[in-house]
């Protein structure tokens, strides 16, 4: 090549050679991969009204926990025992005082089985904060160790008596400043306050101004109380107070769940202080989980996250689930491989099914269908 001369274009001609302006389609592009940029960095900030349920661990009450037992019986003789009779959690993504919810986390549920999204207001109250939901969850969980104790105690013939006392008294309430946390109802207008139910029957039995005689045990003192009705917001007659069924208890039970919270573990522990407190292993050896809320009565009441419960309790090594009769519609179809799920509707069944399956007569137990 010459000096002076240029060099070949893409055509093969000789000329000089000059950068391209973009074309309009070009250009566009361009502009249009901005947009998305910018779109899917601004999705990644906004919060959605709603929480993501995930598979959460499954944990041994039988087992140990940095050297100290789970579970510890104290005021009754207890007996060795093995196997797993683990009570299954969910993992909650979102909610009060926690990251938002975002659309990348939507798109990633929606791709597995496991995940499940559903609206904030399913899982926690209105507006609420994250150290009340950790508070409430704590005294539910409270709550389920106590009826769990009494449902083991009363399968073994022990008797045990039923309290109401006062859980909470709310700001504003006929209530607030007469009646306090932690009193034990003993009747109300002349009623034996023997269930929640009677209490509520003898409050409504008055119109909205009256005035209702209370007597409540509170230090050890019985006292006479006398509060003014209020009305709800139905029209029926109120106290304003919040009612939680309590027992007198003649064995000191304790499970630690560390910050777990809910009612949902009900079943598993009944299951576990019966195996305790009776000679012999229950499981026969074998891995066993399970959820349920257990109520007064014996029934094993249904609880969120069934599914995301069955993956923890596989993924954990147990090879059978005891299921809430009223969560089988949700099981069905999402049976983990090498999980055999049993339908139990009391904690009669629940305790029929594990003494079955430590006999290896698992396989005829019923399933949810």
């Amino acid at each position: 090549m010459t000096p002076g001369s240029h060099a070949p274009t893409a055509s093969g001609t000789s000329g000089p050679v000059y950068p391209r302006r973009p074309g309009r389609l070009s250009a566009a592009l361009l502009v249009g991969t901005f947009v998305i940029i910018a779109l899917a960095a601004a999705l990644s900030f906004v919060g959605l009204p709603y929480v993501v349920l995930l598979p959460g661990p499954a944990t041994n009450i039988l087992g140990d926990e940095d050297g100290s037992p789970i579970l510890s019986v104290k005021g009754a003789p207890t007996y060795p025992t093995a196997g797993n009779l683990d009570y299954t959690t969910v993992l909650v993504e979102g909610g009060p005082g926690r990251r938002n919810i975002t659309v990348y986390d939507l798109a990633r549920a929606g791709l597995r089985d496991s995940e499940v999204v559903v609206p904030v207001e399913q899982v926690y109250p209105p507006d609420a904060s994250q150290k009340q939901v950790q508070q409430e969850g704590a005294a539910q969980m409270a709550a389920s160790q106590t009826v769990a104790t009494a449902t083991a105690l009363r399968a073994l013939g022990r008797e045990v008596d039923q309290v109401v006392d006062i859980a909470s008294v709310p700001e504003g309430s006929p209530s607030a400043g007469v009646i306090e946390p932690g009193d034990v109802l003993v009747s109300v207008d002349g009623d034996a306050a023997t269930d929640p139910d009677a209490v509520r029957t003898a409050v409504k039995r008055n119109a909205p101004g009256d005035t209702i005689a209370v007597v409540v045990t509170r230090g050890g003192k019985r006292r006479t109380l006398e509060v003014t009705a209020g009305k709800a917001s139905d029209g029926s007659t109120i106290i304003g107070v919040n009612l939680r069924v309590d027992y007198d208890l003649p064995v000191e039970v304790t499970v630690n769940t560390g910050s777990v919270g809910g009612p949902s573990a009900g079943l598993m522990f009944s299951l576990a202080i019966y195996d305790v407190l009776t000679p012999g292993e229950l499981t026969g050896g074998t891995k066993i989980a399970g959820t349920g809320e257990m109520t007064d009565s014996g029934a094993v009441g249904p609880i969120g996250g069934i599914r995301q419960k069955l993956v923890g309790a596989r993924d954990a090594g147990a090879t059978v689930f005891l299921a809430p009769a009223d969560n089988c519609s949700e099981v069905v179809g999402h049976v983990p491989d090498g999980l055999q799920v049993v339908r139990v509707a009391t904690f009669a069944e629940g305790l029929a099914a594990v003494e079955k399956v430590a006999k290896g007569e698992g396989s005829a137990l019923r399933a949810c269908t």
